[in-house]
């Protein structure tokens, strides 16, 4: 089964070896027929600590890491 790729922008790198990444889908509602934006944020693992709050990154699902970690950064799309 191939692996999910999302994209979004980090807004946490408090913790040791994990970014929290804010992904944000738009999708047409389906009664009302308007965009909707929902957000959901991602607790994605990075070895190196190499992404600050504002990089806009992308996000690879993984193996389970830890509790919250299921996902880990595979590139950055923009920075800050």
């Amino acid at each position: 089964m191939p692996k999910r790729i999302l994209q979004g922008v980090v807004v946490s790198d408090k913790q040791e070896k994990t970014v929290v990444v804010k992904v944000e889908r738009r999708f047409t509602h389906p009664l009302f027929k308007k965009t909707v934006r929902r957000t959901k944020n991602y607790h994605a693992h990075d070895e190196e600590r190499q992404f600050k709050v504002g990089d806009e990154v992308a996000i690879e699902e993984t193996a389970p890491i830890s509790r919250l970690k299921r996902w880990k950064v595979i590139g950055v799309v923009g920075k800050a």
